[in-house]
């Protein structure tokens, strides 16, 4: 008996303390409505795993190499392309290298460091809720930003989007802090998308459509001379 309940324990991911409000709000609706029309009871019951779900922060095993950028959130890749970054930033009005990431409803949402380094700047700006699915999201919609400096002077921008269901972003990090890759920085409460700007130098290593996992999936690599021969061939 206790090895299957250490199974299916082990089986249930970590829930992000983000969650815990939300989880018991869901279930206290739940058993109330339930109590008066039953056949609602089982309608909550589903509702109240899905918030469960939602709220997971399940433990990433991120790649150790400096000249890598991670997926800062599971979803799809939804665009790759040469975009000027959200002035608030201050990297410049140059376009830089912009990877998208979609998290719909049923994503983890657990944003998490691209790359290792220091937090040079967060700016956040209040905006609309768009489909963040939609280019013109990353101009209208509610965001926050993080300027990331590595070691080398390689900077790079991470920005989180609201999207038409997401109402708050949430940020666990301030200014001058150091960030290690994989490390966890904040949320995006019921979908939004996660745009990373990249300077010269990076190649792409995934495509649009392409599922990604927050702190595994490698989403660029720091050109290098091996990296440079191997893009010229292909």
């Amino acid at each position: 008996m206790n090895s299957i309940v250490q199974s299916i324990t082990n089986a249930i991911p970590p829930i992000n303390r983000e969650g815990y409000p939300f989880i018991a709000i869901f279930a206290g609706l739940t058993f109330v409505i339930g109590w008066f029309f039953s056949p609602l009871f089982w309608i909550g019951i589903g509702l109240t795993i899905w918030c469960v779900a939602f709220f997971r922060d399940p433990p990433r095993v991120t790649p150790v190499d400096a000249d890598l950028v991670i997926s800062p959130a599971d979803g799809r890749v939804s665009q790759i392309g040469a975009v000027v970054p959200p002035r608030e930033l201050g990297l410049g009005e140059a376009p830089m290298l912009r990877i998208s990431v979609f998290m719909n409803v049923f994503n983890c949402h657990v944003n998490r460091a691209p790359v290792a380094g220091r937090i040079s700047r967060i700016a956040y700006k209040p905006g609309k809720f768009l489909n963040a699915e939609l280019d013109k999201a990353s101009e209208d919609n509610e965001r926050n930003g993080l300027v990331i400096d590595m070691e080398g002077g390689r900077r790079i921008g991470v920005v989180q989007i609201a999207g038409l269901v997401a109402r708050r972003i949430v940020g666990w990090v301030r200014e001058g802090e150091d960030l290690q890759a994989g490390e966890r920085f904040g949320m995006i409460r019921f979908g939004s998308r996660l745009d990373v700007y990249l300077p010269e130098g990076v190649v792409p290593a995934v495509f649009v459509g392409q599922t990604a996992i927050a702190g595994e999936t490698v989403l660029a690599r720091f050109a290098t001379a091996n990296t440079l021969l191997l893009s010229r061939v292909a």
